[in-house]
């Protein structure tokens, strides 16, 4: 922990979202915003202003009050100190918050908070912070998005090695594999979506939920309070029913989860032996102190590293849906851990990789170079099937089998395995055994998948 004096404020940093040496590796300026304090403060006390419109306007209070309350109610009136140890005391921050209010109102404070409960003003917050975040992880992933479109396209015909359990196993193109993590987060655009009329609703149903204190008006109430939000009604109180949150927050884990496959990508094709890609080149960035040599893939680490916290997070939420009958005694607490953590690590994560895959360098030639170091092994199922037609499948991969043995024990390449075996040239001449063997001819369906990708991807939008 450290102190640093910043303008007039001290600040206490005790995690890497406020440190100030590592929050804008973990997160970004404007989703920090959104889950700051004072964020989540004015939005308690934009919550407050809409329930008093909706009430004035279903005439459950006057419309003077309402509208005093909405002149009158404010963040910089309020003493913050005062706020927090009386939070502290009380264990929410509601009811300190609705006693500051009321003085500022004068006579009309009478009416601040009419019917609701605590968990009310929370919950509708949330909410309100949930659809500033979403908003700016939905335009990180279009931007992502864009950028790995323009990756696929570019490398659509950049032949690589494909590998499997970390072997090389057949030929693919940079632009496949850039394809495939663009259809991924295409999924995550829709998946966005999706959740939004599920996601984006109010809460306000009183202490037990059946908005008893507003009497035959209470439903009313609900409604126009949304209304004044912008946000959807819902069907029934969800005081305890937390799915949606959880939702949420579950998106951003497969986001995270995403990211942090990439990342994995990155970091394994950086490292000196396959030297296929790297992130972009800035003086300082990955240095070592004591080698000089050493370019580490930093935003890559910082991914990986965040998709985990996001993981975590996500169990925490899946946890905290278990709430006791109709008020949670503990569960919901938890969600103030995760929510928040969860958006600023995911912007981080989206905000590292626009800049690793924005500027990746492509090394094609490292890649056409790597392919030749299993000495044509890698297109060994091309042989096979291009020899089976004529002595059935499972004696041709006996056949080729044969051939790879002498690669790997007496060395030379596949190609001349083959032409030095008499079982592959009574059907194959040297013409037909070069073309099997360069992995350029061996891609399927590769570049197909790729122009598919991008146009599903564009025409999305």
């Amino acid at each position: 922990m450290y102190e640093a004096t910043l303008g007039q404020s001290i600040i206490m940093a005790s995690t890497v979202f406020d440190s100030l040496l590592f929050r804008d590796a973990f997160g970004t300026p404007a989703m920090r915003a959104v889950f700051s304090d004072r964020t989540l403060v004015e939005r308690y006390i934009e919550v407050e202003v809409a329930l008093a419109r909706a009430e004035a306007r279903c005439g459950v209070i006057p419309a003077d009050a309402a509208e005093t309350i909405a002149a009158t109610a404010n963040f910089d009136g309020l003493d913050l100190e005062r706020l927090r140890q009386e939070t502290d005391n009380v264990g929410y921050p509601i009811l300190p918050l609705v006693h500051q209010l009321v003085k500022q109102c004068g006579d009309a404070g009478r009416y601040v908070h009419w019917g609701a409960t605590t968990q009310d003003i929370m919950d509708t917050a949330d909410v309100l912070r949930i659809h500033a975040g979403l908003a700016i992880i939905e335009a990180d992933i279009a931007a992502l998005r864009g950028i790995l479109a323009g990756l696929a396209h570019m490398h659509r015909d950049t032949v690589m090695a494909g590998r499997t359990h970390l072997q090389q196993a057949l030929p693919i193109t940079f632009g496949y594999k850039a394809a495939i993590w663009l259809a991924m987060f295409d999924r995550h655009a829709e998946r966005l979506e999706q959740l939004k009329p599920r996601v984006l609703v109010g809460e306000f149903a009183g202490a037990a939920g059946t908005l008893a204190s507003l009497g035959d008006k209470g439903l009313a109430v609900q409604a126009a309070f949304c209304a004044e939000l912008g946000l959807g009604v819902p069907t029934t109180t969800w005081h305890v029913a937390r799915d949606g949150f959880a939702e949420v927050v579950n998106l951003l884990a497969l986001i995270a989860g995403s990211l942090g496959k990439i990342a994995y990508d990155i970091m394994l094709l950086a490292s000196t032996e396959f030297a296929e890609v790297y992130e972009p080149f800035v003086t300082g960035r990955g240095a070592s102190s004591t080698m000089p040599q050493k370019r580490n893939p930093i935003s890559a680490e910082l991914m990986l590293a965040a998709s985990k916290g996001v993981r975590q997070q996500a169990g925490l939420m899946m946890d905290a849906m278990v709430q006791d009958l109709e008020r949670a005694t503990g569960p919901w607490h938890a969600e103030w851990i995760a929510l928040s953590e969860s958006f600023v690590l995911t912007a981080g994560a989206l905000h590292q990789a626009k800049f690793a895959l924005g500027g990746l360098i492509v090394d094609a030639g490292r890649m056409r170079e790597n392919l030749g170091l299993s000495k044509g092994l890698i297109v060994a199922e091309a042989v096979m099937m291009g020899l089976a037609p004529f002595t059935g499948r499972q004696e041709a991969h006996d056949i080729v089998y044969a051939a790879c043995r002498v690669v790997n024990e007496h060395g030379g390449t596949l190609a001349e395995a083959l032409l030095h075996d008499p079982a592959v040239t009574r059907h194959l001449d040297a013409a037909a055994i070069e073309q099997l063997t360069d992995p350029a001819n061996y891609l399927g369906a590769a570049a197909d998948m790729v122009d598919r990708a991008v146009a599903a991807s564009r025409a999305r939008g």
